[in-house]
């Protein structure tokens, strides 16, 4: 029966929203992130401060939420050489992907997961990723995730299945999601308490979080809270 779920929590929030997710529909779930030597690093210090909160703020949810896991792999930062493990300008290459197009992250960030999972006995892996408001990173698109599915299932000879509950919203939608599962105090917490921005900017809070407002993970972010209050976007 399946019933344990592992997700993938960066200290975003998307991901944030993924655990929202899992805690309304599994009654045991685990957390994990990376550090793989980003430059947003700060997002690895809100995931502690929302999963205390999270709990404080949700007591329902407090019970189900089980061990949390922080993996090394800082070694891909030595091998991506991008605008999110390296401190350079963000920009676009002539493929139109952004420069903060880590390649192989979710693929890697998936199969860790699974591995975790298969040895504490998980059978749920949850992740933020989606292509329907995002930065065309080809790691997030669902036929990835489905292909990894299958490979993933073979290569452990298990049954594990992949979540990705964002994949078909965009990002005003995943705000109104998180009212739904979790009322205002879940959409405050996501303000508050999560990270998105690719700088690592944590000085000013905006109405939508922290961030600098100008990179493409803060203008997504601030386009759906802005869609999500029912005001107009340029």
């Amino acid at each position: 029966m399946h019933t344990s779920a592992l997700v993938l929590f960066s200290g975003g929030q998307d991901s944030a929203t993924c655990l929202a997710w899992a805690l309304e529909r599994f009654p045991h779930v685990e957390t994990i992130g990376f550090d793989y030597g980003q430059r947003h690093r700060v997002e690895l210090e809100c995931r502690i401060s929302f999963l205390r909160e999270l709990r404080a703020s949700h007591p329902a949810w407090g019970p189900k939420l089980g061990e949390d896991h922080l993996i090394d792999i800082r070694t891909l930062s030595q091998i991506s050489d991008t605008a999110l493990t390296d401190t350079r300008a963000i920009e676009f290459k002539e493929t139109g992907l952004p420069n903060t197009f880590v390649p192989g992250r979710n693929i890697l960030f998936l199969t860790y997961a699974a591995a975790v999972a298969y040895r504490r006995g998980l059978t749920e892996l949850i992740g933020g990723m989606c292509e329907t408001d995002y930065s065309g990173y080809p790691d997030c698109r669902d036929d990835t995730i489905k292909a990894l599915q299958v490979a993933l299932n073979l290569g452990l000879a298990t049954r594990m299945v992949l979540h990705t509950p964002l994949m078909w919203i965009d990002k005003a939608e995943t705000w109104r999601l998180a009212e739904r599962m979790g009322g205002e105090k879940l959409v405050d917490l996501i303000r508050h308490e999560t990270h998105t921005c690719y700088i690592g900017e944590r000085e000013t809070l905006n109405d939508w979080g922290y961030g600098c407002g100008q990179c493409p993970a803060c203008e997504l972010r601030r386009k759906g809270y802005e869609q999500y209050m029912g005001r107009s976007y340029p």
